[in-house]
């Protein structure tokens, strides 16, 4: 189950679960729409991997199932892999 990680990695923004804006590799990175098409390239910095968009959880299995709530930014941003 994906942990729907609150925030990008790179500039910290917030990306609630419902957002449109986030996304991620196979191993979950998450990154804002921004930073992914921006400096990311589309590309995770962390294994390279493709950024897709991340899928929006129903609200009535978020309820069972909530998002994480650990936020993980890299201190000096990010560059591209």
């Amino acid at each position: 189950m994906l942990e729907l990680r609150p925030c990008c990695e790179c500039c910290g923004t917030d990306l609630p679960p419902e957002s449109t804006e986030a996304r991620i590799c196979s191993f979950e990175c998450t990154f804002c729409a921004g930073c992914a098409g921006g400096v990311l390239a589309g590309h995770c910095p962390n294994c390279g991997g493709e950024l897709v968009r991340r899928p929006i959880r129903p609200a009535d299995r978020l309820a069972r199932h909530p998002a994480s709530t650990i936020r993980k930014v890299k201190p000096q941003g990010c560059v591209a892999a």
